[in-house]
This record gives structure tokens, sequence and C-alpha cells, in this order.
């Protein structure tokens, strides 16, 4: 699974790198600002996503960053008091690769609204010895120092009773996979790589889900895996520290 991540590349220059339009700089959905470094994403967090969108029917689709809320949010959602969406029951930050289709949650979506998920790495948590004793984190990231894209899918969501041309609130979940190589030995699933060659495959909103990609592992090959800090147990610890590396203790040996 996909519980938390972090990610620290500036959306501007991630548009630039990727050849994207960048309409992060506008507010997002939410009305908050678009999304800086952050070392310890939580579920309901505003992210940066790469989508690929027609400006008119007739044009090519290009590619888009758009902020949205993670953790999505189906179409028929209520209504709080507020205005926002009820949150009742799962968060919906994951979706497993094999339910796609079949999922009543996921299935319109999977059509023609995925997105991207560019992150630094996630994290995992290994439970090592018996009774109460503490999980240990790890980070999986890109060891070339480059930004990792996961696959997701995109909704958008409004109050039943708002205007027509009121906002919507976008949100988004990542996809998720079995685990493969030594990653399998901290958590049975992981996040669905999609490598730079299959972007616009998995992206393109005019043709169905590319099954084959679905049963990859992407740029499984670029991931390593590092232990952590228990510092990002906490949401709310934030900061560089939490992804540097720490000395394995003696008794837990490590997995690398």
């Amino acid at each position: 699974m996909c519980g938390r991540f972090a990610v620290t590349t500036d959306p501007a220059l991630l548009a630039e790198k990727i050849k994207a339009i960048d309409e992060t700089t506008s507010a997002t959905s939410d009305g908050k600002d678009a999304p800086g470094p952050n070392y310890n994403v939580a579920p309901t967090t505003t992210i940066t996503t790469v989508v690929k969108r027609h400006s008119e029917p007739d044009d090519d689709a290009t590619r888009r960053l758009r902020s949205m809320r993670w953790g999505l949010v189906p179409p028929w959602a209520k209504a709080t008091a507020d205005g926002g969406p009820e949150t009742k029951g799962p968060l919906l930050i994951n979706a497993r690769s094999d339910k796609l289709t079949s999922s009543p949650v996921f299935r319109n979506p999977a059509k023609g609204r995925r997105c991207l998920v560019p992150m630094d790495g996630w994290y995992e948590w290994l439970k090592k010895g018996e009774g109460r004793a503490p999980k240990i984190p790890f980070f999986m990231y890109a060891g070339d120092g480059e930004p990792l894209f996961m696959a997701g899918l995109w909704s958008t969501w409004r109050p039943k009773d708002a205007p027509k041309d009121a906002k919507p609130l976008l949100s988004c979940t990542i996809i998720t996979t079995d685990a493969a190589g030594p990653l399998a030995e901290i958590h049975d699933r992981m996040p669905l790589t999609v490598s730079e060659n299959d972007w616009d495959r998995w992206l393109d909103p005019d043709a169905p889900i590319d099954e084959g990609l679905l049963r990859g592992h992407g740029d499984l090959d670029r991931i390593e895996v590092r232990e952590v800090s228990r510092l990002v147990n906490s949401v709310r610890n934030n900061g560089p520290e939490l992804i540097e590396p720490v000395e394995p203790q003696a008794e837990q040996g490590t997995l690398l």
C-alpha cells in the first residue's frame, strides 16, 4: 500500500521538466495554495498530479499539473454542513490494480481519468520481533535522484445543490500492485510505478486503460530502500531529516 510519501520537486520546475502546463499556480479546488515540499504527505493532503486533457474537443490532449486532494471522493458522496464531502468510511487513498475495472468507485475514473502522482519516494513500516516491538520505517526511493511517477485515478466532486459552474473538488487515489523484489520483504503491496516511456499511454483520456501496464512494475529497477528515522511516524514531523538514512539496529539486521 501507500499511506505516506515525500515530494519535494517544485511544480513549476516539474512542469518544465516533463513538458506540462502548470495549472497548480492558481488556487487549488479547495482554495488553498499549491503544495510545496512535503516530506510527510498524509491522506487528505493537497498534492500535485499529472493529467492529460483537451482544451477543446478536437485538439490534442496535453499534459497538465493539477492540485488534488489525496483520497478519492466519489461523485455521489454527500456534502457536510460546511459544504465539503462527507468523510465517513475509507478515505480511498489507494486502489488495487486488480479491482479497477470491477469496482463501482474506480471503474469510471479508470476509463478516462487516469493520472500520475510524482513523488520522491514512499514509506512503509516493517514489524520485527514479537509483542509490542516497534515497527521500523523504511523509505523507498529512486536511486538516481529523479522523481518516481505512480499510477493513479482522479475524480471531480461538487455538492448536490452546487451551481453547474461551481469549481469542483479534484481528488485522486494511488494504484497499488503486488510488491516485487526486495520491496516484498517489507510490505506485500507497493504503488504501481509508470516509466517515462509509458506516461502518455497511461494518461491518454481517449484510450481505454492499458491492462498490460497494470500488470507491470514500471520503474522497479530504479527503486532503492533504506531504513529511516521513526520521526516519520508522526505527521507533525516534516523535514529532510525524515528521509535521511539511519543505522539499522544490530538486533534487527537489514534487508539491503
